[in-house]
């Protein structure tokens, strides 16, 4: 899993597919945390995506880096806790003003059931799997 988040965590910018009815819907995510061994991600109740993981929450995770680019499969599932929040927002300081730490209006998910592979041309797939 280290290896993942390193990977996006170097990407900067990752891609997070999720479903609406049967239209996929693509958008950039840049925040990603590694917290009490789950891998996290961030967004605003208010936006179109909450609405989509809350209603299927199957997503998709593509990045480029270094050559090579990662495609990911998995679940997620919102945790509740401040805890979580915290340490997002310790790792990105920048996104403080957009998600206070006493917003209610934030939502953090943890990744589970997931498939990943690093990619790279001429090469065989590193695989990982948590």
């Amino acid at each position: 899993m280290e290896t993942i988040y390193n990977f996006l965590k170097n990407a900067r910018v990752y891609y997070l597919a999720t479903t609406e009815g049967v239209q996929p819907r693509v958008r950039p995510f840049g925040t990603i945390n590694l917290f009490e061994g789950k891998l996290y991600i961030m967004t605003d109740k208010k936006k179109a995506v909450s609405r989509q993981l809350h209603q299927n929450p199957k997503i998709e995770i593509s990045a480029f880096y270094n050559d090579r680019w990662l495609r990911l499969e998995a679940s997620v599932v919102e945790d509740g806790r401040r805890e979580p929040k915290d340490s997002m927002l310790e790792k990105y300081p920048q996104i403080t003003p957009l998600f206070p730490p006493d917003s209610e209006d934030t939502e953090l998910w943890f990744l589970r059931n997931a498939t990943a592979g690093i990619y790279e041309l001429g090469k065989d797939p590193e695989i990982h799997q948590f």
